[in-house]
């Protein structure tokens, strides 16, 4: 498994814009995205696996930037319980909470997406150690914990 694309937003309402290429700083987060600096939502991941099932349940497409997650890996289900940990390239993320969809996905992707997405929304994570995480890089979903 691996990254199949990031996505950040310099401002909460500003459309989410794709990027190859992406610094991650240990307690801070993703740099040029709006939840930079911020206490614990540092990075949101899902999986295009979710993603997927949401589109059965939405009767279309669910497309990955307009769900507002930062990283979205090819497959598997992305770990939801507080303290799991993760590693996407070579920064490792430890679970924080579920991220739950919000009302702006029925504006963004049409009415029924938030609730499509419930339960599939992904997981928001802190950042642990600082790296690069691109596009293709490997994804571990399973990290023991220490």
């Amino acid at each position: 498994m691996h990254v199949a694309s990031i996505h950040i937003a310099k401002a909460t309402r500003l459309p989410m814009r794709a990027v190859e290429v992406v610094e991650a700083e240990a307690g801070r987060g993703l740099v040029g995205d709006r939840y930079h600096g911020t206490r614990h939502r540092h990075v949101t991941v899902q999986s295009a696996t979710s993603l997927a099932e949401a589109a059965e349940v939405f009767g279309r497409d669910v497309p990955a930037e307009l769900t507002r997650r930062n990283i979205t890996i090819s497959d598997g289900v992305v770990p939801r319980d507080p303290g799991s940990r993760i590693r996407v390239g070579d920064v490792l993320l430890e679970a924080v909470r579920v991220a739950a969809p919000c009302k702006l996905l029925d504006d963004t992707i049409g009415r029924g997406a938030q609730e499509a997405l419930r339960r599939r929304a992904g997981t928001v994570f802190r950042v642990l150690g600082s790296g690069t995480i691109r596009v293709g890089d490997a994804v571990d979903l399973a990290v023991p914990p220490g």
